[in-house]
């Protein structure tokens, strides 16, 4: 049961989406968990319980066969980075007849009057299809505007996006054009999420002007980090172009 501070917070945070009208009050018969999370920064965030809802839902697939690679990348050519705000879900709205099923209930402090539900009306997180529905607008956004400059590269993943382009007015008139294509849709990108010089961090990569290499991978020793170390082996791989075959002796360890 939430006590303490973490009722306070949750009645905070619920206040500010309210405000932000990503939440409604609902009487929607469902109700899921949720649970707050104090983050390094100290601020804290709001999780929602939706596995159970996530067993009705039918996925949509992968996000993308893999990883876009830099080494695609022409040489000397300079870049920008753009990481779209973590508010990327917030401003992709919900369907008002599928919103309802992605409910919960904040309890009053000290029971002083009744508990109050609330439902999304954006796109949730822990939804499962949430990253692939943000990424498919997030390419319906950019689309035209690599239509609109073919002779530049510009790669997206999910809320990362990376642009290049032969010369430096070419690559100011595209990052231009892709940040007022994101703004008309209400996804900004903060100026302290681009990246403009070298080195470009993307996707766990260090990038310079001809050449790229990982990032410092932690390896973890004890057991209960082992997901982690799972994780940065499984995302190395990617890159290297390994199946899953090749970690078998490691699957048979476990």
């Amino acid at each position: 049961p939430l006590r303490g501070e973490k009722l306070r917070q949750i009645h905070n945070l619920t206040e500010e989406q309210l405000n932000k009208k990503r939440l409604i009050p609902t009487n929607s018969p469902w109700n899921f968990l949720n649970f707050k999370i104090k983050k390094s920064s100290g601020k804290w965030r709001l999780l929602h319980d939706l596995r159970e809802a996530n067993n009705t839902i039918e996925p949509m697939g992968p996000l993308q066969a893999g990883l876009p690679s830099p080494d695609m990348l022409p040489a000397e050519w300079r870049l920008i980075i753009l990481d779209i705000c973590a508010d990327c879900f917030f401003n992709i709205y919900l369907h008002p007849d599928d919103a309802h099923r992605f409910a919960f209930t904040v309890p009053a402090v000290n029971a002083a009057e009744p508990s109050k539900r609330f439902h999304w009306a954006v796109l949730p997180q822990g939804m499962k299809n949430s990253p692939s529905i943000c990424r498919r607008v997030v390419s319906n956004i950019s689309e035209p505007v690599r239509s609109q400059f073919p002779e530049t590269v510009i790669f997206h993943y999910i809320d990362d996006i990376l642009i290049t382009a032969p010369n430096t007015d070419k690559l100011a008139m595209v990052h231009k054009s892709v940040k007022e294509a994101l703004c008309s849709h209400g996804l900004e990108v903060a100026p302290e999420k681009e990246q403009k010089t070298s080195p470009w961090k993307y996707l766990g990569l260090l990038i310079d002007e001809r050449t790229f290499r990982l990032q410092t991978v932690t390896l973890f020793t004890k057991i209960n980090a082992k997901q982690s170390l799972l994780g940065n082996i499984n995302w190395i791989c990617s890159f290297l172009g390994l199946s899953t075959v090749f970690l078998t002796p490691l699957f048979q360890l476990l």
